[in-house]
């Protein structure tokens, strides 16, 4: 048995670690197409490419997980069963239970460390990983003057270079703009050549500028026609550009750590709390101000009223109004109508506040399920792939692989489904995080027994069988009915 365990082992091993990284190498190739326009041209470091992509690539693990187990298991039975090692092992006298024993206990500890994954290692990757793709979006593209082509990638100022010389430092008809007194073009540099380098630091940007010219053209907002203008010649001017903004600047990590995607179970839960109170109080004190407003309420319940004794019942203001005259009742009532628009405007913002409040708490609550529903969509797969990989005995990436694709596919959606409505409020947490394991749980448990009990569920002959069986019975019972109809 122990040999036959390690075999079994082997054969699982092999495919679920292939499959496994396959997937993520997949989903990293996703990531990198959605935000290629993000990292092109930035003038990024390889360290810092190299540590997003690694972040990245670990919070796509719970998506590439279920699926490297699930097409690992169906190929491992469909191998065993393709190449008639399952039939051997059966005439031995072990069943199929036993020899899924071993696989049972692996896919248990693999679902531990999903649970383990998913609540200590995902939340800080997560910070990392949101933190660095910020930062890297916020970054400016890279400093790249082009010959011919206006460049304003330096604040405040607008550049154009006729040439470039092929030592890279030497440029021809330099146009400089400047527009850091945001007058407009009044401020402009013309040279015939000069030379640019930046420092070994890559702070500033140094122009030596020969044989050219600073035109100024004065204005006065004040006095719009005097406007003089100024032209001075220079044989060598030096310019200086700061280019610290093109540097990428790291953003504090504390600013996102409270975000619900960088929280474990035990913070999840105490930030829910924190959520529900503060939405609470939100709640009673719209009431509160809602009963201020409108005092008068309380007279027309007349069960609250006769529990307050008479000297403290608030004085009837209603008859007061038949002794105004005309414009002070029309006084009286614009103010009862500013009255009710602030209230109802108060009411407005409070609730869609509060809504906002309720999506960020159901969102925390997606997220506090979620650290479970990895752990147990990897059993889930796993019973039915197993299974069915000894039912179609077909092994190999072909047929296999299309399977798994489209239960993965099942799963996900569903997932998904459940996933969204929760957020939108119309399904429970519990069961909308759930819903697909439990959509998939009763199908591992009927192909798990099929596979155990030799049901040829997928087997194209038995089919067959089943059919020339029935379609012989329907001839023979139709002679007899004629028969009889005569």
């Amino acid at each position: 048995m122990k040999k036959l365990y390690i075999l079994i082992l082997r054969s699982y091993l092999g495919p679920l670690i292939l499959t496994f990284f396959i997937a993520l190498f997949i989903l990293v190739m996703q990531f990198l197409w959605k935000y290629i326009d993000d990292l092109v041209g930035k003038g990024l470091q390889w360290q810092v490419i190299g540590e997003l992509l690694f972040y990245a690539s670990t919070t796509f693990v719970p998506l590439a997980l279920p699926l490297a187990i699930l097409l690992s298991s169906l190929m491992t039975f469909g191998n065993l069963g393709e190449r008639y090692e399952l039939v051997a092992i059966k005439s031995a006298g072990i069943s199929l239970r036993t020899v899924m024993k071993p696989l049972v206990v692996l896919s248990v500890l693999i679902s531990i460390f999903a649970f383990f994954f998913s609540n200590n290692i995902l939340p800080v990757t997560n910070l990392k990983f949101k933190s660095i793709l910020y930062d890297v979006r916020q970054q400016k593209l890279a400093l790249n003057i082009r010959e011919g082509i206006f460049y304003n990638g330096i604040e405040g100022y607008t550049m154009r270079i006729g040439k470039k010389e092929k030592d890279g430092v030497t440029i021809r008809d330099i146009m400089i703009y400047d527009h850091t007194s945001r007058m407009g073009n009044t401020t402009v540099t013309r040279a015939e050549w000069g030379r640019m380098e930046q420092s070994a630091d890559g702070a500033t940007l140094d122009l030596t500028l020969y044989n050219g010219y600073n035109y100024d053209e004065k204005t006065d907002r004040r006095n719009e026609r005097n406007r003089p203008f100024q032209r001075t010649y220079f044989a060598e001017q030096y310019r200086r550009f700061d280019l610290s903004d093109f540097k990428m600047m790291r953003t504090n990590e504390e600013l996102f750590r409270n975000h619900y995607q960088m929280l474990n179970l035990k913070q999840l839960t105490q930030a829910e709390d924190s959520l529900l109170r503060e939405t609470d109080m939100r709640l009673s004190g719209l009431l509160r101000s809602t009963e201020i407003s409108y005092s008068f309420n309380n007279q027309l319940d007349s069960a609250y009223m006769s529990r307050i004794p008479d000297t403290l019942k608030p004085v009837n203001r209603l008859p007061v109004i038949s002794s105004l005259d005309k414009t002070g009742t029309l006084q009286v009532y614009e103010l009862a109508l500013n009255a009710a628009r602030n209230t109802k405007s108060n009411i407005e913002f409070n609730k869609a506040d509060i809504e906002a409040r309720l999506v960020l708490i159901r969102k925390h609550q997606v997220e506090w399920h979620r650290k479970f529903t990895l752990s147990i969509a990897c059993l889930v797969l796993f019973f039915i792939g197993a299974p069915l990989g000894a039912i179609i005995r077909k092994g190999g990436l072909g047929l296999p692989l299309v399977i798994s694709v489209v239960f993965f596919v099942i799963y996900h959606v569903i997932s998904m489904t459940g996933e969204k409505s929760v957020k939108a409020g119309t399904m429970d947490p519990l069961t909308g995080m759930w819903l697909s394991s439990v959509v998939l749980l009763p199908l591992g448990i009927i192909l798990t027994v099929k596979a155990t009990t030799d049901s040829p569920l997928l087997d194209l002959d038995a089919w067959k069988r089943l059919f020339n069986t029935s379609r012989k019975q329907n001839r023979a019972k139709t002679p007899e009915i004629n028969s009889t109809a005569r």
